[in-house]
């Protein structure tokens, strides 16, 4: 297994991993950087445009898993404050300043 930052460059492996309708019905791995309306709104096509910018802006915000050459597995990880949603929770938010990285 390989395992690389998700760029521009590999935006169509995403779009493999993640398929017609963007994993779990449209997400796109955005939940967690929108507010409950905003994702329900973007589900699907909207989600998909928001990630490819994203990832066009070389946020590279997660990772692809490779197996022979083959994209496979898909894991989202990024600065706490990339996941606003996080900050709003009241068992998720952040109980400190310290600039640390969230695997959603």
């Amino acid at each position: 297994m390989d395992i690389h930052p998700a760029t521009p460059d590999r935006w169509q492996d995403m779009e493999t991993l993640f398929g017609p309708r963007g994993a779990s019905a449209g997400c796109w791995c955005m939940w967690w950087r929108l507010s409950s309306a905003e994702f329900e709104r973007n589900k699907g096509a909207k989600n998909r445009d928001a990630m490819r910018k994203i990832v066009a802006s070389g946020g590279a915000p997660g990772l692809i898993a490779y197996v022979d050459g083959q994209p496979a597995g898909w894991c989202a990880i990024a600065p706490r404050e990339d996941y606003p949603w996080r900050a709003r929770s009241r068992t998720l938010k952040p109980i400190d300043d310290r600039p640390v990285w969230s695997v959603s």
